[in-house]
């Protein structure tokens, strides 16, 4: 008697769990499955693609994988995949429409449509692309994604593009080395600021970045106290960019400090007067008493890595630095 009383309430508290834990496993995912429906692939396709023509990117993404999970070895399978990771792509969703075009490619490495899913790799890597004073990692991932689509397909429609795209990403890098040059140059932290200028030149050179760079790069080496390295990026400069504002203010800033020649030491005399002033910070002039006889250079006064417009009307490359080296 007494366990025939038992038995309902011993139900009804496992109905009351199953309940509960039911109610926090549905509330408590942030992504939630469509609920397993046997529908054919017909159905299921063009379900998909009306949510993506009204503009319901994320139903639309579920509903493809619904044809994929469904339907498999169907020929509606494969153009499902890719299209649900268009309609991620859409949806703004650029990490899952990246995860779905890869897994299109190894599964159908050799499909015609192998190159769209390269293509919208690089567009998702693309889309994520910040400002300069951020971090670089997605910029350095689109340039490799774009190049991948451009060696594997340089024929097809979507590698025209990716040229262009291309072109917009490098100068992009540039702009952050530039950023990082002028943060060095600002604290006059010259040497610093050379490396990150001299990678401009070197890898970015026919970016939009180039003039500047070298621009700087007159400035730092002498800053440096390297005029021959500063003659040949203003020489470089007049000869590549005469007309630019960034030649102008090279050439203002040779001129204004031309070179000064030192008088040779008599015969006998000692290299080195008088006791050594203490060292003084990176890029300041310090207060060294000059030597008889012997004229001291200053330190130039450069613009600290700000990008104020520069003043017009120079002379040529040949008056800015004196045994120029193009």
């Amino acid at each position: 008697m007494r366990t025939s009383f038992a038995r309902p309430i011993v139900w009804g508290l496992l109905a009351a769990s199953a309940v509960t834990v039911a109610g926090c496993a549905r509330g408590g995912g942030a992504r939630t499955d469509l609920p397993y429906v046997a529908r054919d692939v017909g159905t299921l396709y063009t379900a998909a693609k009306g949510r993506l023509d009204s503009g319901r990117y994320k139903e639309a993404a579920a509903l493809f994988d619904e044809v994929e999970r469904q339907h498999p070895y169907s020929v509606w399978a494969r153009r499902a995949q890719l299209m649900g990771a268009f309609s991620y792509y859409l949806n703004g969703d650029y990490t899952e429409a990246i995860q779905g075009a890869q897994r299109f490619l190894s599964v159908h490495p050799g499909n015609r449509d192998a190159p769209y899913a390269y293509y919208l790799i690089a567009l998702s890597y693309y889309e994520q692309i910040g400002d300069v004073t951020r971090d670089q990692k997605i910029t350095a991932q689109a340039q490799d994604a774009l190049g991948e689509l451009v060696r594997r397909y340089p024929n097809t429609r979507y590698a025209a593009d990716a040229r262009l795209k291309v072109d917009l990403v490098r100068d992009h890098l540039a702009g952050k080395e530039m950023e990082i040059g002028r943060f060095y140059e600002r604290r006059r932290q010259w040497m610093a600021a050379t490396l990150r200028f001299r990678k401009v030149i070197d890898d970015y050179q026919t970016t939009t970045h180039a003039p500047e760079a070298l621009m700087r790069l007159t400035e730092t080496y002498l800053a440096l106290g390297v005029r021959g390295e500063a003659e040949k990026a203003a020489a470089v400069l007049g000869a590549n960019y005469p007309g630019s504002d960034w030649y102008g203010r090279a050439y203002k800033l040779m001129r204004d400090n031309p070179a000064t020649p030192i008088a040779p030491l008599a015969p006998g005399a000692p290299v080195v007067v008088g006791n050594a002033a203490p060292k003084g910070p990176p890029g300041e002039a310090t207060a060294v008493a000059p030597s008889t006889g012997a004229v001291t250079a200053p330190t130039p006064a450069t613009t600290g890595g700000d990008a104020e417009a520069p003043e017009t009307g120079v002379g040529t490359a040949s008056d800015a630095a004196t045994t120029p080296t193009p």
